[in-house]
């Protein structure tokens, strides 16, 4: 039961994504008109501390008018590799430089519309740099308890799939 792209076009361009019009062929021979996004890769990292603490940011998303705690993430650069985009991010959005960065998970957020693909990063240990460089990313920042992460993933704190799954996998792997 596969669904074939048999041509797309292009709708509407920028340097963050695009907009395509696809041909797709269903099983049955029928044809659909689907809208797609593409995106370029989102890569993501924190540290996790000797206390259990994960580095998030508390920012607002204008979009669904909304308060979470995040990871630093942002958009991976042409040519840029993944684990030193996500370093670059969680430097600049916070502050800490990660020490070696551990491959967490990738998550594709919404697969039936964009094909974003979001690389999570951790690691145990970071240096503190400074101010971070774009504090217009969050409202502050702060090491939260792992073991806090369930309840409030259930409180709706963590709203992001992609950031809550990360850090699920991450209590998971140092608390059980």
């Amino acid at each position: 039961m596969q669904w074939m792209n048999l041509n797309e076009q292009t709708v509407y361009e920028n340097r963050w994504f695009r907009v395509n019009l696809a041909d797709v062929a269903l099983p049955d021979g029928r044809h659909l008109d689907h809208f797609l996004i593409r995106l370029r890769a989102v890569a993501a990292a924190t540290v996790v501390n000797e206390a259990n603490e994960v580095l998030l940011l508390w920012r607002h998303r204008f979009i669904t008018d909304s308060w979470g705690w995040e990871l630093a993430a942002g958009v991976v650069e042409d040519g840029e590799d993944i684990a030193a985009a996500a370093a670059r991010e969680m430097e600049e959005e916070t502050g800490w430089r990660p020490g070696e960065l551990r491959p967490l998970m990738t998550v594709e957020p919404a697969n039936g519309l964009i094909d974003a693909r979001h690389h999570l990063f951790w690691s145990r240990e970071g240096t503190y740099t400074g101010p971070p460089a774009d504090d217009f990313e969050s409202s502050r920042r702060e090491w939260v308890p792992l073991k806090l992460v369930p309840d409030m993933i259930a409180r709706g704190e963590i709203p992001a799939a992609g950031m809550a799954a990360g850090l699920l996998m991450l209590h998971h792997m140092h608390l059980g």
